[in-house]
């Protein structure tokens, strides 16, 4: 039987909070980090939270950011709830020895998501010995959009926000503020990947890990482009003055009719197969380089340990649920090419490693690696070579279904496994039903092996090596997979990108 919920009262430096303890975890959500980012806060870099009087409730989580996504168990955004800016801790009872910290950034695009996500639950990895923090980030237009006048990235100033209230208040809660891991997949691995490169986060975090790394940092130019068709699509200027008129509802309207736009468009450029609008600027301030090569030019990075995962199928995922245009034809597999600034020999290599197989499928594992999985690599591979104490590792768990159709190790699949949420709201389609015995087996080593980075910088494999790094196929990579893992080289198309550097994302 589940333990009752007991009140459980810490002081932070804004105020005292009361959360729950059940089961000897101490679970608090929707602290507020920041103060709301509406009003004159809108566009401007976060501001710290107001104290409060009395105990605040924190018993739920806070609001999400504007979005237009619903998604299974989570709460949708409400115009009238602006404490968005809120984050969520799970920690032991016990605070007699510090414990490590894991700071999770959630996926979604850097368009849509939260940290109440239900496969985004911290207790298996509070109970594997570490302090848990999730968060919030402005998303969409309101996070990332170009604002004349205003600074860009603002999702990641609010990221740098959270993790500073983590080093101010992290104490109170078991935490050991001197020993903090970043975590994060897809847009949350991309923001791994920023935070390692930009001065503003120095000392904010000792390690990191980032999954499904995407290929998506944005030329300032792109970025104001993008706002013009946005402030157009919600009938405003696209000014300062303009965008500050329109409501945060609006502007995520009118990009979600930009991306439909893109989306029917098969003239409009890489837009038309991967319609995310937002992504973080390089900027010159925040962002001086691109974050997957900042590392091999001297950034923030060295002095990190950083763990890395890509799926071996991601591209699947986008197929399924239809965010991307179906690609069936040679002249159609050349052209995606053209619009990725990919080289034909490219296209007519993956053909040869994949003899018979429909262009679809040759397309959709052209794009996953192009997207994700060598964006993945090579952040892993700059690390090394900078200095930095670097893992590498793949999720290949698959299987097929009692109707003999396959369960791919797609984009997102290896998030419940890591986080130890298989039983979450919602997860069964990612993992392709319920969870046998051996996925929870598969699921406890990946937490382990978090847990012991977390506390150690070892997941229990060997790191990069000089040697490795040498040969242009790179190093052997730690294979997540049932029943066992395994070690194996990387994989034949890598060495294809061995001498390929893609362009910055433009548009026609």
């Amino acid at each position: 039987m589940r333990a009752r919920a007991a009140e459980d009262i810490v002081v932070t430096k804004q105020g005292p909070v009361r959360g729950t303890v059940v089961d000897g975890l101490r679970v608090t959500l929707g602290i507020p980090y920041a103060a709301p980012p509406f009003d004159g806060g809108r566009f401007r870099a976060p501001m710290p939270a107001e104290p409060w009087d009395g105990v605040r409730d924190c018993t739920l989580f806070g609001p999400v950011a504007p979005q237009s996504a619903e998604l299974p168990g989570a709460p949708v955004w409400r115009a009238d709830q602006e404490d968005v800016l809120t984050l969520n801790i799970w920690s032991t009872a016990d605070t007699s020895q510090p414990q490590p910290v894991l700071f999770w950034i959630h996926g979604g695009a850097y368009t849509f998501g939260s940290s109440a996500q239900p496969d985004y639950d911290g207790t298996a990895l509070a109970r594997a010995g570490l302090t848990v923090v999730t968060c919030n980030y402005r998303l969409g237009f309101e996070g990332f959009g170009h604002v004349p006048g205003f600074p860009g990235n603002r999702g990641l100033l609010d990221q740098i926000a959270a993790l500073e209230w983590v080093r101010d208040n992290i104490s109170a809660f078991g935490g050991d503020p001197d020993n903090v891991t970043v975590a994060g997949q897809s847009a949350g691995g991309g923001s791994i990947a920023c935070l390692m490169s930009s001065a503003r986060a120095d000392g904010l975090f000792h390690r990191a890990i980032a999954h499904s790394v995407p290929d998506a940092f944005f030329p300032p130019e792109l970025a104001e482009r993008l706002a013009r068709e946005v402030a157009a699509a919600a009938g405003v200027a696209p000014t300062a003055e303009g965008l500050l008129s329109a409501p945060p509802g609006a502007l995520v309207e009118a990009s979600d009719r930009v991306v439909a736009r893109y989306a029917g468009d098969p003239d409009s450029g890489f837009l038309h197969y991967d319609t995310v609008l937002y992504g973080p600027v390089l900027d010159g301030g925040l962002l001086s380089r691109d974050p997957v090569e900042a590392p091999a030019v001297g950034g923030a990075a060295c002095p990190v340990d950083l763990l890395v995962c890509h799926t071996t199928e991601e591209y699947w995922l986008m197929h399924q649920v239809g965010s991307m245009p179906p690609v069936t034809t040679d002249d159609g597999l050349d052209r995606f090419a053209a619009d990725y600034g990919l080289p034909p020999d490219l296209v007519a290599a993956y053909r040869a490693l994949m003899p018979g197989a429909p262009v679809r499928d040759v397309y959709l594992a052209l794009a996953g690696d192009a997207v994700f999985a060598v964006p993945t690599v090579r952040l892993a591979e700059a690390h090394a070579l900078a200095g930095g104490r670097t893992f590498l590792s793949r999720f290949d768990r698959r299987r097929t279904r009692p109707d003999g159709s396959p369960v791919r190790a797609w984009h997102a699949a290896d998030v419940p496994f890591a986080l130890g949420t298989l039983e979450a709201t919602g997860v069964d389609f990612l993992t392709g039903g319920p969870a046998d015995a051996d996925d929870h087996a598969l699921s406890r080593r990946m937490v382990d092996a978090w847990a012991a980075f977390a506390a150690t910088g070892d997941p229990g494999w060997a790191p990069l090596t000089d040697a490795a790094l040498a040969e242009p196929a790179a190093p052997a990579v730690h294979v997540w997979d049932v029943p066992d893992d395994r070690t194996e080289g990387a994989s034949a198309a890598h060495a294809l990108w061995h001498d390929i550097r893609m362009a910055p994302p433009s548009l026609p």
